[in-house]
């Protein structure tokens, strides 16, 4: 019992702390808005601490908490399901989010929504608790809508600004789109399975396993499949993959803390969670496998492609979270969960710690985001460039670093795989290793080496930042850039200090967890794959002797080489001759062109969905409100009525030899009929 209050806490702190941040924001003095809001989130994290080892003790909880609805035979409850998935998210929910409240209180210390934004990310970490923390669906999707309710509060945020309101309608709109998929999913789930329970709905999978189901016409499709595609198209607009990805880099609209918050460890992630708790139903399926493992690929290799050519430092670092959630969901088509989860903690730490060094550069950088008007930083900021350096080699899957095993550990798992479309996989995760090197130490050589290009005049073809909006601070701070003559500088201890910390997990935790997470017992009886259906995950540990081992083996692999090179020819093309990437960009003008426009998604959308919507609206303004309800029905109803006024008015005389007449003619109709009847 003492246990299930310890689970309700979780939640609950950082719901309290938000409560009293928002509810009193223009009364409470600062210091109190973060004291409770730290308070909150530091609490759910040793909370959680302590029911992790409870949880590695063999201890794991499944239930009710509260009876929200019945309905004839149909229940939705408020449960908790505790194990090691559900305790893996918790930990990196809460740590990375008391980083990220640490160090708003010295990015956001000049802004008057101070108070607000505490209460903001604070409700948000309550809603992905919530989430992950869910045994039933019904809780899943309350979760899942509030941590995408309170996402589009913090990317508009600043919300007198048109950029933000286009990016947070834009986040809102595409998720829709998600989210319509999602709750199809869940539909199919209820009204086959008869419930909501993660547990009975696991259950009762084998045995519907070979349900057809008519969608329409006379063909027949798998309700496995239909449930799992539904359910993964939730998790592509949560997770941004192709076509789903738009809303994300628009989010950088938003302040940098959030940034990390939502890129880092917790919304983009759940759809990759869901997929991991559902691998009992996934597995049924090689056909939506299939399908995961194909989209995750586009999403791995192209959005990488779009980080070469960012010049706005966040920009550069939100497409690779999206080059990096298609890794995850390459290894979830694989069959690969426990690798997925495993990329998504080491993921956390370095693209936080990433997310934060950017924003810990623009504070130095008097807010100016593009790197181009950077160089020579690592002098003037150590801490920033020395977590900065860690975070870049993490992401790039250097040999002995976290983001190396995990990332490692999807290629070898995709090359193992036989599910179709594994082949294309294979080459997109292998590419995407040095695109990922390149724009990575591209954005890392331009802002901490090189020449120092800061504190001076530049021309506007400086500051066109690609559509990326020069706008990070609020509008008390028209001021962006260095002065000339003016020198960056370390940013305080309350930012540097989650760097820092940050910084540890990015070198450490993919030595210590990849045994036990991938290749041990940790995830046995939470994750489940048909190993004689896809046996990649089975090869795979016939090939893993130690992380030791697999870091030694590495420094010959594919993988490193390609890394490697990455970096080199970065450090070529941006410190040596930075004339070869001006020409290549003159040479092959129309891919750059393809690249700067996103590949016209954007443009595809406006003109086919959303012009087609403002199309159809207005026909249904035009045609149907204007001519048919108001024309033909109200206003016609009114002509015809008044056409009969207008006949019945010349009988209507007032004279009693009119109306006798009238009465004559009528009996005479009468008694005709009558007659003929007759």
């Amino acid at each position: 019992m003492e246990m299930q209050k310890l689970y309700l806490l979780v939640p609950m702190a950082p719901l309290v702390g938000a409560m009293i941040a928002g509810l009193f924001c223009r009364v409470i003095p600062r210091w109190v808005a973060h004291t409770a809001t730290i308070a909150g989130v530091a609490i759910a994290f040793i909370a959680s601490v302590i029911i992790f080892k409870d949880v590695l003790a063999g201890h794991t909880f499944n239930g009710t908490v509260y009876t929200w609805l019945t309905s004839g035979d149909y229940t939705f409850e408020v449960g908790f399901l505790i194990d090691t998935l559900t305790t893996t998210m918790m930990l990196v929910v809460t740590f990375v989010s008391l980083m990220v409240h640490i160090y708003t209180i010295g990015y956001m210390q000049e802004d008057p929504g101070y108070n607000r934004f505490f209460s903001y990310i604070s409700l948000f970490t309550f809603s992905m608790l919530m989430l992950v923390m869910s045994n039933n669906f019904m809780q899943l999707f309350f979760g899942w809508e509030a941590v995408g309710l309170v996402s589009y509060l913090l990317i508009g945020f600043w919300y007198t600004r048109p950029t933000a309101i286009f990016a947070n309608m834009k986040a809102f709109l595409v998720n829709r789109v998600g989210d319509f998929g999602f709750i199809l999913g869940i539909g199919l789930v209820l009204a086959h399975f008869g419930t909501l329970d993660y547990k009975t709905v696991f259950e009762k999978a084998p045995e519907l396993a070979a349900t057809m189901i008519n969608i329409w016409g006379a063909a027949e499709w798998s309700l496995m499949t239909v449930t799992c595609i539904c359910l993964f198209i939730g998790a592509m607009g949560k997770s941004a993959q192709v076509p789903l990805h738009v809303w994300l880099p628009d989010s950088m609209e938003g302040p940098t803390p959030i940034s990390a918050l939502i890129h880092a460890a917790t919304m983009v992630t759940a759809g990759i969670f869901m997929v991991a708790r559902m691998s009992p139903l996934f597995e049924l399926s090689t056909t939506a496998l299939s399908f995961v493992i194909v989209i995750g690929a586009i999403t791995a290799l192209f959005m990488g492609f779009l980080g070469i050519i960012q010049n706005d430092i966040k920009r550069v670092v939100a497409y690779s979270t999206l080059s990096q959630l298609g890794y995850m969901t390459v290894a979830l088509g694989a069959s690969a969960y426990s690798v997925a989860i495993f990329h998504l903690m080491t993921h956390a730490f370095f693209k936080a710690l990433l997310f934060l060094g950017a924003g810990s550069v623009i504070i130095g950088m008097h807010h100016d985001q593009d790197i181009r008007n950077m160089g020579g930083l690592r002098k003037y900021m150590p801490i920033t460039w020395i977590t900065s350096l860690i975070g870049s080699l993490a992401l790039i899957g250097t040999p002995f670093m976290s983001g190396f095993y995990s990332k490692d550990s999807i290629i070898e798992a995709v090359a193992l795989s036989h599910i179709p479309g594994a082949g294309f996989a294979y080459f997109a995760v292998l590419a995407g290793v040095f695109v990922t090197a390149f724009y990575s130490f591209r954005m890392y050589f331009l802002v901490f080496h090189g020449e120092e290009r800061f504190g001076k005049a530049h021309g506007a073809d400086h500051h066109d930042h690609h559509g990326d909006h020069d706008d990070e601070e609020a509008s008390h701070d028209h001021h962006h850039g260095l002065a000339p003559g003016q020198k960056p500088h370390e940013t305080p201890w309350v930012v540097t200090l989650p760097l820092v910390l940050l910084a540890i997990p990015s070198v450490v935790i993919g030595f210590i967890a990849i045994g036990p997470m991938v290749f041990g017992d940790y995830f046995k009886g939470v994750i489940f794959i048909d190993h004689h259906a896809h046996p990649a995950m089975e090869h795979l540990s016939e090939h893993f002797h130690g992380a030791v081992a697999m870091g030694v083996h590495s420094l010959t692999s594919l993988p490193f080489i390609l890394a490697l090179s990455g970096v080199v020819v970065s450090w070529f093309f941006y410190m040596k001759r930075p004339d070869i990437p001006a020409a290549i960009q003159r040479r092959f003008s129309a891919i750059h062109t393809l690249l700067e426009n996103k590949y016209y998604f954007d443009k595809f959308n406006e003109v086919v969905f959303a012009g087609g919507s403002r199309l159809l609206g207005k026909m249904l303004w035009k045609g149907g409100d204007v001519a048919i309800i108001d024309g033909l029905i109200v206003n016609g109803s009114a002509k015809v009525v008044g056409w009969i006024a207008s006949v019945t008015r010349l009988f209507q005389t007032g004279y009693v030899y009119h109306y006798a007449f009238t009465m004559i003619i009528g009996v005479f109709v009468l008694m005709t009929l009558w007659i003929n009847r007759a």
